[in-house]
């Protein structure tokens, strides 16, 4: 595929231009290790480099076209020289041209918020392959066209991976994609080139602020993409979250909401919840689903109104959706030998605590609760002592372990989730470094009846440790565990 310079470069701010603007462009690359003869390089300050920094390594293995923000102070000869005013920015629309505006065929929906983003995005990707349409997913756990899966590196991919993704969905016939929005690719133009039909806010709290630095930064993060939507486009929002109105401030999109404590055009009220699944009464209908908690409530009302703001039929959209199983890693259950283990992605103190009161509101009351969990290295460590203390106090027992530790040391990460214990907790509180063992003795600890919760990873099946990734999978591990015990 090669496409002219000048075509490519519609609708991007440019500030200056040098050399041949009818040169064909035989890929767009930000990385100048997979520069070729005939890429068009653009350059990206980033948060662990500069792009511009390695503009002659790309012009060494054949750049003919530099896009950039600053220019050199000497431009090379036989060179197209490209000045935008964001680079990032410029990758996105770049991209979006270089593979015909996919975007503009499908309809693409991006979910963000702390929560939810990635059970919210599989279920609307399965409740439309249910309802006939084929359909694309862009998410943490996987991306799909209809059901082939295409491995996930990033919660949203880079500017030039969701275009190239977004023109085999549209080549395969795809007529919707549902795709994850996270605070990273918001801000840092990865969705840049996009036109969508419309966006959904889940919910917002603490978490990457390693990244934004303050929660204000988060939340402007998270707004932005509902700033930039077009007035054609929908913005569906929960309302139960107080950031939820603010997402609205400013966005030209016609204006939704779903909630279940609070007027709403989506409103449900909670029927029953158990570990089998959540009755909903919607609109004076009672429906069942196949989810549990009331996180899950809140997503499942997000689908439904964005289903019918698609155009669907809303008894229609319900009766699909009743029979959809959640995203992997996600409240995920294994029942062996009466101990119920259950494997979610809680990785944030909003969602721990979610997950845990969800377990909590529907036992029997004579079973123990056993949590495992850990936190990432290099990440948002004021989330530890927090995360720390909402487990031992929702449990029975808590074991601190590794998640991710990446190139921390596990025992530093461990000590700061330690100082959110306070004394009286610390005797139902273990900390076992190392995760295997760390299950494995949730395990011994349980009888018949008892629930083991194995938090953070969820869906991952990997340890990341000083920059290697080790398998690693929470249910596979649980689930030979367990078995191993049964056998003894």
């Amino acid at each position: 595929m090669k496409k002219v310079l000048k075509d490519i470069l519609y609708k991007v701010s440019l500030i200056a231009t040098t050399g041949d603007m009818e040169v064909k462009v035989k890929d767009i690359v930000f990385d100048s290790r997979k520069v070729s003869s005939g890429s068009a390089f653009v350059a990206i300050a980033g948060t662990q480099v500069d792009g511009h920094e390695y503009i002659n390594a790309a012009l060494e293995k054949g750049a003919k076209i530099i896009v950039c923000e600053k220019l050199p102070e000497k431009l090379s000869g036989g060179i197209t020289w490209v000045q935008v005013q964001n680079s990032a920015k410029a990758l996105g629309i770049m991209a979006s041209n270089f593979y015909d505006n996919p975007s503009h065929q499908i309809k693409v929906v991006a979910i963000t918020g702390t929560n939810g983003k990635t059970t919210t995005a599989t279920l609307l990707h399965q409740l439309f392959i249910s309802m006939g349409y084929s359909t694309g997913l862009l998410s943490t756990v996987e991306n799909k066209i209809n059901e082939e899966i295409i491995p996930a590196t990033h919660t949203t991919p880079d500017a030039v991976s969701v275009q190239a993704l977004l023109r085999k969905m549209a080549n395969a016939g795809c007529t919707h994609c549902f795709m994850e929005a996270s605070s990273h690719a918001i801000v840092q133009e990865r969705i840049a080139g996009l036109k969508l039909i419309g966006a959904v806010f889940t919910n917002i709290s603490h978490d990457h602020l390693d990244y934004h630095k303050t929660f204000d930064e988060y939340i402007k993060a998270k707004k932005k993409l509902f700033d930039d939507l077009p007035k054609d486009a929908f913005a569906l929002v929960n309302s139960d979250d107080k950031r939820g109105m603010v997402m609205l401030q400013n966005c030209k999109a016609t204006h939704q909401t779903f909630a279940l404590k609070s007027d709403a055009d989506f409103k449900a009220k909670i029927i029953s919840n158990t570990l089998e699944g959540l009755e909903l009464d919607i609109n004076g209908k009672q429906v069942w689903f196949r989810l549990i908690g009331a996180f899950n409530a809140y997503n499942l009302l997000g689908v439904l109104g964005t289903a019918v703001l698609l155009g669907e039929d809303e008894d229609e959209v319900m009766t699909s959706l009743s029979a959809i199983k959640g995203a992997k890693g996600r409240f995920d259950q294994i029942s062996i030998a009466g101990i119920t283990a259950i494997v979610d992605y809680a990785h944030t103190p909003d969602a721990l605590e979610n997950v845990l009161k969800t377990i909590n509101g529907v036992r029997g009351g004579g079973e123990q609760l056993i949590t495992v969990v850990g936190c990432g290295g290099n990440r948002d460590t004021t989330k530890r002592p927090v995360m720390a203390k909402i487990a031992v106090q929702e449990s029975d027992k808590v074991i601190l372990t590794s998640d991710n530790p990446r190139f921390e040391e596990p025992e530093a990460i461990l000590k700061d989730m330690q100082a959110g214990i306070g004394p009286t907790d610390l005797r139902k509180t273990l900390t076992i470094t190392d995760r295997r063992e760390a299950i494995r003795t949730a395990c011994m600890l349980s009888k018949s009846g008892d629930i083991i919760l194995i938090a953070g990873k969820g869906h991952e099946d990997y340890q990341e440790i000083q920059g290697v990734k080790h398998h690693f999978d929470d249910k596979e591990v649980v689930s030979e565990i367990l078995n191993e015990l049964k056998q003894n």
